[in-house]
């Protein structure tokens, strides 16, 4: 509207006085301009050359032209001047409908600017003036404007009512106080207007708790998303990949299993969501009722303050702890332990025939172009030595910096920022590129083999310093009882051949990290694909006094 407002009033100035037009008449060549102005500028032309022109197009006439009357200018400029009154902002003075009106104005009333209770009355800034002016009327009290005024004065001793009492939560004026009033547990309005003031803000405290609380479940319902579709992935994939190592004809199980994964998927999220949902609309709700008890706040009428605050009425808040804080990989791990049991299970049928298995692997290894066979991972096997400078000040280590030992008192290491201060940890000297390939000796119940970025973070006891709890490691748990695969706080568990050698295949460039059991055969235990965007170094992690790791040295 504006864009279209602009070159109506261009349009409807006189292009001599840049006015609007004001009795508008047009000349032959049929612009518009001011009676007077078009009369004065042609009365300087006689003056001058006796000849007359339009200013705005230059045309000149030899005799002067009669003016005509512009009715539909004229119509034009009074329906624009009508507009221009409705928009002077001197019009926003006056009291509307919704407004306190000034009890004195006689005619068009002026928005009240006070109340005073004294003289039970609302004025505007003018009549306002004699509260300013007057010793005996600056003693009144005055406060915002108000059309419920005649409510704080006493109906029975027109009095305004000054007091509260507790007992029987009302005002009173101060003749009341010394009748019905008289034993009763009362205060002033101010001092019952800071007790609910007091109230409102622990009202308001309580309010930004929740908002807090439902926030950080917002966020805990968001990352248990993630969870649940990363969780499905993986126990998709990880079916997808036991099918295909054991037998092709499986495939056909595996799509009907990803088919019910997503279909868990889909209900579990959709949950989360709704759930997502409702926090979201409390914490709306709980930011609306902070705004009013806000707004509230700045109330300076003590007596408005406490009826407007015990009109509101209380807040329920849900809680939605116990849906929030389940786990989300329940859904899905006894999926992955039924594919793992059936896994086993084939496995022990083809152990019947080991020649056709090896040569089917062999087969499968081929088509891949993946060596699984030891002799084909040898060729990649890079020389691991651990680097002093990042151990815990509980690892001693030994056999030129390739093994370490967890101990019970600390080993006196310098300070160093490298160093872990609190995990147990300790990363490589090498880092790792390309392909490479090394196994690791395993001494105790729970120790972790990982690959990490250099970036990780040594400080702390958080989750940004522990292998696989952040986005920056992978670990693999090996306990005598089964293996567990974590990267980002998530975990995935499964069974395998228990060996105390772990070999670890990385494949920088395509993304891949594989763990395989080493014996007298390879295992793979678990693939993890992925996007490596640094140099990665290897690790591990050490709980128990006692327990070690040593790398070993390849041929």
């Amino acid at each position: 509207m504006a864009q279209q407002a602009e070159p109506q009033t261009k349009t409807l100035s006189c292009s001599i006085c840049l006015h609007l037009l004001k009795e508008p008449v047009t000349v032959p060549c049929g612009h518009s301009y001011c009676r007077t102005c078009i009369s004065s500028f042609w009365d300087g032309e006689k003056e001058k050359k006796n000849n007359y022109s339009c200013p705005h197009c230059g045309k000149t006439f030899t005799d002067r032209p009669d003016l005509v009357k512009s009715i539909m200018f004229a119509e034009l400029v009074e329906e624009k001047k009508k507009n221009r009154c409705q928009d002077d902002p001197v019009d926003q003075r006056f009291a509307a409908a919704e407004d306190v009106a000034c009890d004195v104005c006689i005619e068009r009333k002026l928005k009240a600017s006070k109340s005073c209770l004294n003289c039970v009355a609302s004025y505007c800034e003018e009549h306002l003036q004699p509260h300013h002016e007057f010793a005996a009327l600056k003693r009144h009290k005055l406060v915002d404007p108000s059309n419920k005024i005649q409510e704080k004065i006493c109906s029975r001793h027109d009095e305004v009512m000054k007091m509260f009492c507790r007992t029987d939560q009302q005002f009173f004026c101060i003749f009341c106080s010394m009748e019905e009033h008289k034993d009763h547990n009362t205060v002033s309005a101010a001092a019952e207007k800071t007790e609910k003031q007091r109230e409102l803000q622990e009202s308001r405290a309580d309010i930004h708790k929740n908002i807090q609380d439902r926030e950080k479940d917002v966020e805990l319902l968001k990352e248990q998303e993630k969870t649940i579709n990363l969780s499905a992935h993986q126990t998709v994939e990880h079916s997808k990949q036991i099918f295909t190592e054991l037998i092709r004809l499986l495939d056909r199980r595996s799509a009907k299993l990803e088919k019910e994964v997503r279909s868990k998927q889909q209900t579990e999220v959709s949950a989360v969501r709704a759930l997502q949902e409702n926090l979201e609309q409390e914490i709306s709700e709980l930011k609306k009722r902070d705004a009013e008890l806000q707004q509230l706040s700045h109330t300076e009428d003590h007596i408005q303050f406490v009826l407007s605050y015990n009109s509101l009425s209380a807040l329920s808040v849900s809680t939605h702890s116990s849906n929030i804080h389940r786990d989300p990989r329940s859904c899905f791990k006894e999926v992955t332990a039924a594919v793992s049991e059936l896994r086993e299970h084939l496995h022990k049928v083809l152990m019947e025939d080991w020649t056709k298995v090896c040569h089917t692997v062999e087969r499968v290894d081929d088509l891949l172009l993946e060596p699984r066979t030891k002799a084909g991972l040898l060729k990649y096997s890079q020389e691991i030595t651990l680097d002093p400078n990042t151990a815990h000040k509980h690892f001693r280590l030994s056999e030129g910096n390739r093994k370490v030992t967890a101990m019970d008192k600390d080993q006196s290491h310098p300070a160093h920022p490298d160093r872990f201060t609190n995990r147990t940890q300790v990363l490589s000297r090498e880092s790792l590129t390309g392909r490479c390939y090394w196994e690791v000796e395993l001494r105790g119940r729970g120790v972790e083999v990982s690959v990490a970025y250099k970036s990780i973070s040594r400080a702390g006891s958080g989750n940004e310093s522990r292998f696989g709890l952040n986005d920056k490691s992978w670990t693999l748990y090996c306990s005598p009882n089964c293996y567990t695969f974590s990267h980002n706080n998530i975990f995935t568990p499964f069974s395998g051949p228990q060996s105390s050698r772990i070999g670890v295949d990385v494949d920088h460039t395509a993304g891949v990290l594989s763990f395989y059991s080493v014996s007298d055969t390879m295992t793979l235990l678990h693939r993890a694909n992925t996007t490596f965007t640094e140099p990665l170094l290897t690790g591990v992690y050490i709980n128990d006094a006692g327990d070690s790791a040593e790398f070993c040295k390849l041929k």
